[in-house]
């Protein structure tokens, strides 16, 4: 199956401050993107097309809810995404680092098998 995602997915648990309907609750990510997020740990009811607020320390940023799940009777977890960009918003490096880490790999077994053949 072909991810649909823009930007890199990194699971992370951070603790947030959801607002439904002015009521706030607490909660926490389960894997974040620039663009959005996994949430968790709600007990608000939340339905696909809401516009929530999410806070995390002094930030706060609106959300419309993609999807729901019910996990039991008083929990769900839900994908939201940012109404707007919001730089540094979940306050963690975010930056696709993997390419650089796949060519750092390839330089240093390139290195070794240099190294290797030069041996023999």
């Amino acid at each position: 199956m072909l991810d649909k995602r823009s930007s890199p997915r990194r699971k992370m648990v951070l603790p947030i401050k959801v607002s439904v309907d002015h009521v706030s609750h607490l909660a926490h990510t389960i894997d974040i993107t620039q663009t959005g997020a996994r949430i968790a740990g709600l007990r608000a009811q939340l339905k696909p097309g809401m516009i929530i607020c999410l806070q995390r320390g002094s930030k706060k940023a609106k959300f419309r809810v993609f999807w729901v799940r019910q996990l039991a009777p008083n929990e769900l977890q839900a994908g939201i995404a940012a109404l707007e960009a919001h730089k540094d918003f979940w306050g963690v490096d975010l930056a696709d680092k993997e390419p650089e880490a796949k060519k750092d790999m390839l330089t240093f077994m390139t290195l070794l098998s240099k190294r290797a053949k030069s041996a023999m």
